[in-house]
């Protein structure tokens, strides 16, 4: 085994970025960009939920368990998104209360 070279990596506190190619900047995702990813799988999940309903009830498909899934997927999804919101009302009402 032949090893050409072995280039230094500091230590960080971020492995992604000790993984990261030379020269270029670990790509995370703003805040914004996170929570817009979140809104539109929600509301894709929700579509998707309301599609097999409408296909179950008027007799397009007969898979009840796939229309179950469906709708707990979404359902998961919605909670997971009120508690996210929930979170930052919170730390919001934190910063405000803060003396300055």
């Amino acid at each position: 085994m032949k090893i050409d070279s072995v280039e230094y990596v500091p230590f960080t506190r971020s492995m992604s970025a000790a993984v990261q190619p030379p020269g270029t900047a670990p790509s995370t995702p703003s805040f914004g960009e996170a929570m817009r990813e979140v809104f539109e799988s929600t509301n894709r999940l929700q579509g998707q939920a309301d599609n097999e309903i409408q296909a179950l009830a008027v007799g397009k498909n007969g898979d009840l368990h796939k229309t179950m899934i469906a709708m707990e997927e979404a359902d998961v999804s919605f909670q997971l998104l009120m508690q996210i919101r929930n979170k930052i009302v919170a730390a919001y009402q934190e910063i405000m209360r803060m003396q300055i």
